[in-house]
């Protein structure tokens, strides 16, 4: 078998563009990867551009020494562009060899663990302002869809420090969705690595009383040391990760114990074989994984196999609400039930991507968020798509 072309489709949605890559071979098995960069739409796709004339004639089967080629031989051959464009590619070449061999790529990853993933709700509270409002949409999100978990930034868009004001009326927000679902249910608060250190501490302190599973990314996600500095003081767990596209930079977190969940980006990391030893590295270390999970439906189809085939892993990320028309971009064979994602029984990723609708939604340019005040926060379109929902 032998790869005969690469193509790559965009699509946008309400905050970015998705950005799909597919495989074609001579056999007529076709794979696909996705390469959503956010706000970096153009740069990952003359990434894999780029990278095309290497996998051409290849053996797809040979999908880590493809990888590792693509990797020794770039001139620049780190940053979250390229390791993202080899995590897309190597999801496509799995996907094929899955499909060739009547398996679901979990099983190319070394085999399941579990049968099912508990999942979280993120972007859950798009439009809700009030304390009152989180609190419907948190119920909402427990007893209609099952979610056991749910993750959102009260943060109004802070940097750095938050005045007394913000400070304040974030607490009420989180008091709110705790008494709206109850003390079963986990609750994790993103703040985007927006703080300083004392402000972090802070936050950790006061939010505790909530029982929290997590605080995710309380500063910038470069200041490894900070970033321990906080967990040393914090009662409140600390995750972080999505933003980490090295392996020197999950061995450093876990080294200088700055982490009590780590959150690799199965993509921005360089793919599903990569995240998987990344997976170990922390498991040695007895820390649990929660993978980096926001973007798009093939994404989360390789989010899912990864999660499925890793000892410490602990709950999966969904894109609950997202726009109305991520459900045409894709046929999939997820099955959500009770705040679960189902192991996946089909072969390969067991997503196909439908080209055509791909074009109807063409590549859109997005401001980038800046966290100053002046973020994008237009969430997502009205008509909103529901995960289990049809």
């Amino acid at each position: 078998m032998k790869i005969t072309a690469q193509k790559i489709f965009t699509a946008n949605v309400s905050r970015t563009n998705f950005v799909f890559v597919k495989l074609y071979t001579d056999d007529g098995i076709e794979g696909v990867g996705e390469a959503t960069l956010e706000w970096k739409t153009l740069t990952i796709v003359a990434a894999l551009e780029e990278l095309e004339r290497v996998l051409i004639g290849r053996n797809p089967f040979e999908a880590d020494a493809i990888i590792e080629q693509l990797h020794r031989d770039s001139y620049w051959r780190t940053g979250a562009v390229f390791r993202t464009a080899l995590g897309a590619i190597e999801a496509a070449l799995l996907d094929i060899k899955g499909k060739a061999l009547g398996v679901p790529v979990f099983e190319l990853l070394g085999g399941k663990y579990r049968d099912r993933v508990k999942c979280y709700a993120n972007h859950w509270f798009f439009g809700a302002t009030t304390p009152d409002e989180y609190a419907v949409k948190a119920r909402t999100a427990v007893q209609t869809m099952g979610y056991r978990a749910l993750k959102w930034d009260p943060f109004e868009n802070a940097s750095l420090e938050m005045d007394r004001g913000v400070f304040n009326r974030s607490v009420d927000v989180v008091a709110a969705v705790r008494d709206a679902v109850g003390p079963d249910i986990d609750l994790m608060l993103d703040v985007h690595g927006r703080f300083n250190v004392p402000t972090a501490v802070k936050l950790c302190h006061v939010m505790s009383r909530f029982d929290l599973a997590w605080i995710e990314e309380p500063v910038p996600p470069e200041a490894i040391d900070a970033l321990a500095d906080v967990r040393a003081h914090s009662p409140v767990p600390i995750a972080a990760g999505e933003r980490g596209f090295e392996p020197r930079w999950f061995l450093e977190a876990l080294e200088k114990k700055a982490v009590d969940i780590l959150q690799p980006d199965v993509s921005h990391a360089g793919g599903m074989g990569e995240t998987k030893r990344i997976s170990h590295l922390a498991h040695w270390h007895m820390i649990p994984v929660a993978p980096h999970n926001p973007v798009g439906p093939v994404m989360n189809a390789m989010t899912l196999h990864l999660s499925v085939a890793v000892p410490n892993f602990t709950v999966f990320e969904t894109v609950s609400v997202d726009v109305p028309w991520r459900k045409e971009l894709v046929r999939e064979t997820l099955v959500f039930e009770q705040g679960d994602i189902l192991a996946p029984t089909a072969p390969g990723l067991g997503v196909e991507l439908n080209e055509e609708a791909c074009a109807k939604y063409p590549y859109t340019a997005f401001d980038v968020p800046l966290f100053d005040g002046s973020m994008n926060t237009s969430g997502v379109a009205k008509g909103d798509a529901v995960m289990g929902k049809k």
